[in-house]
């Protein structure tokens, strides 16, 4: 899973896992952390994800990140906002879009970056993270460490985490399978997990497999 790889499917438009709509289980779900309003909410892997924009609609501020710079320029282009744009302190490379929602004055920023070269300083205190298509887009090996970047990143906030359970022998992923005890597995050790709900769901590649779709909270 290297840069390149996701570089290809954004280039390609190859981006199914970006949802027109707003993701229904986060609808449903998102008041059972109960995330202080005005707060910060961090999207690891972020996208386009409209799901953000709902988040800020709700009266918190949003912070992403995405690898694709692409994919942050179409998300401010799609939600007709004018970015402000600026480079990392230390690392020109990595580049910061912020702007607001016209609507509540909510800031969404997006970092193009690779989740790693980021720090807790640079993503701010957070009272909650969203985890939609970012754990279930990593191969089994980074997850772990990934879990434990996201966990320092966020200073061990709560997670609201959705992810997809299938025969993994039946494809390969992203998205791939994660277990209950994988979960547990990755969060166990700092968070308690809770399964809020699971239902039936597909992958649009492959309507025939069994998939199940689960959240999670991840509380103390």
């Amino acid at each position: 899973m290297n840069p390149e790889f996701w570089q290809n499917r954004w280039q390609e438009n190859r981006i199914g896992f970006n949802q027109s709509d707003v993701n229904p289980l986060l609808i449903k779900y998102w008041s059972s952390l109960n995330v202080p309003t005005g707060s910060r909410v961090f999207v690891p892997l972020c996208g386009k994800s409209i799901d953000m924009v709902w988040l800020a609609t709700q009266g918190y501020d949003v912070v992403g990140v995405e690898l694709v710079e692409s994919a942050a320029q179409a998300f401010f282009a799609e939600q007709n906002i004018v970015p402000t744009v600026c480079q990392h302190s230390e690392h020109l490379a990595i580049k910061c879009y912020q702007g607001k929602l016209e609507d509540n004055g909510r800031t969404i920023t997006l970092w193009v970056a690779d989740i790693f070269a980021l720090t807790a300083e640079d993503i701010g205190n957070v009272s909650a993270v969203y985890d939609k298509a970012a754990l279930i887009a990593l191969p089994a090996n980074m997850r772990p460490d990934y879990s434990e970047q996201i966990r320092k990143m966020s200073g061990n906030a709560p997670q609201f985490i959705i992810t997809l359970n299938y025969d993994q022998n039946k494809k390969n992923g992203p998205p791939f399978s994660v277990s209950g005890e994988q979960v547990q597995q990755y969060y166990g050790s700092h968070y308690q997990v809770t399964e809020l709900a699971s239902k039936p769901a597909s992958i649009g590649s492959m309507p025939e497999l069994t998939v199940v779709e689960q959240i999670w909270m991840l509380g103390h």
